[in-house]
Parts: structure tokens; C-alpha cells; sequence
């Protein structure tokens, strides 16, 4: 019985640090990635969409982005999505593709950049204590309705306290390693 629950937070916790790794994989070190785009959503009539729904997102250049839209009425409206994210890019329209050139992090975007990324982490961290008091919820639970001793109960807590340090350590890696990535001149 607590062996499922323990492993039912295992699963939590993994996706929680799956989710960051896709969310810091978004914000930009200095190189084009079509990566960096994923989190936009356009309105594309009145329907909020992935900008990678409605045109295809290309690197060409080690520093150049090309975005061509399937449907050309859209680009005002991805160029507008573009400058309200919080990239720091400013899409050039030729009328048929978005060019986005991106420029060389300077020394102040990119502890701006550490400063959101510690923010996520931090949040990651916070979902990972969420998932492991609701578990604790669960396991009271069990023990209250006689499906589990106290010393099942305990011994679960403690391997739960357990799983929860390891996947909060997994977090700090990730988030220091695109701390270094970012702060890699």
C-alpha cells in the first residue's frame, strides 16, 4: 500500500524536474534555438496556440532565428507575441518570414538570466515540498483508517523524506548547470 504511494510521489517529483528542465531549455544563452520559442502563444483567431502550431521555427545561423508562418496574416501578430515575451528579441518582418537575430548576452542580461532561473528552480523546489506533503496527507490517511501501522507509517515518511532530498539535489544540478551555461562567456 505505501510502497504505491511512495512510488506515485516518485513519479511526481520526476515530472516535476522533467518540467523545469523543458521550461529553463526556453530561456536563450547566446545561441539560436528554436527551444527558445516554445513557450509563445499567439492569438490566432481568438484562440490562444503554440507559435510552433501555426509556422515553422528554424536556426540557420548560429545566431539567427527564422520563423515562416503557414498563414501570412499571422505575422503581425507572432511579431507582437515576440515583444511581449520576455526574450529581449526584436523580430524583423521582410512580409514573408520573422527574422530574430539574437545578440551576445551582455554581463547584465545574463545575472538578469541567473536571477530567472533561480526563480524556477526555486519553484521546482516548491512543487517537489508540495507533492511530498500531500503524500504525508495521503499516508496520515492510511494510518487512520488502520491500512497502515505507525511504524509503516514512519519508515514511509522517512524514505519519503529521502526521495525528496534526492529530487530537490536533482533540481539545484539542473538549475546550476544553465546557471553556468548562461554565465559561459
Amino acid at each position: 500500500m505505501q510502497d504505491n504511494v511512495l512510488k506515485e510521489a516518485e513519479s511526481k517529483m520526476r515530472k516535476t524536474v522533467s518540467v523545469l528542465e523543458h521550461d529553463l531549455s526556453g530561456i536563450r544563452t547566446g545561441r539560436a534555438s528554436p527551444a527558445l520559442l516554445e513557450n509563445i502563444r499567439i492569438d490566432y483567431y481568438g484562440t490562444p496556440t503554440p507559435l510552433n502550431q501555426v509556422a515553422g521555427v528554424s536556426a540557420p545561423e548560429a545566431r539567427l532565428l527564422v520563423i515562416q508562418p503557414w498563414d501570412r496574416t499571422t505575422l503581425p501578430v507572432i511579431e507582437k507575441a515576440i515583444l511581449k515575451s520576455e526574450l529581449g528579441l526584436t523580430p524583423s518582418n521582410d512580409g514573408n518570414v520573422i527574422r530574430l537575430v539574437v545578440p551576445i548576452l551582455s554581463e547584465e542580461r545574463r545575472r538578469d538570466l541567473v536571477k530567472v532561473v533561480r526563480k524556477r528552480v526555486e519553484a521546482g523546489k516548491v512543487a517537489i515540498r508540495n507533492v511530498r506533503r500531500d503524500i504525508i496527507d495521503q499516508l496520515k490517511g492510511l494510518e487512520k483508517d488502520k491500512k497502515i501501522s505507525a511504524d509503516i507509517h514512519q519508515q514511509a515518511q522517512e524514505r519519503l523524506q529521502k526521495l525528496t532530498d534526492a529530487f530537490i539535489a536533482e533540481v539545484g544540478k539542473v538549475g546550476q548547470a544553465k546557471e553556468d551555461e548562461l554565465l559561459e562567456v
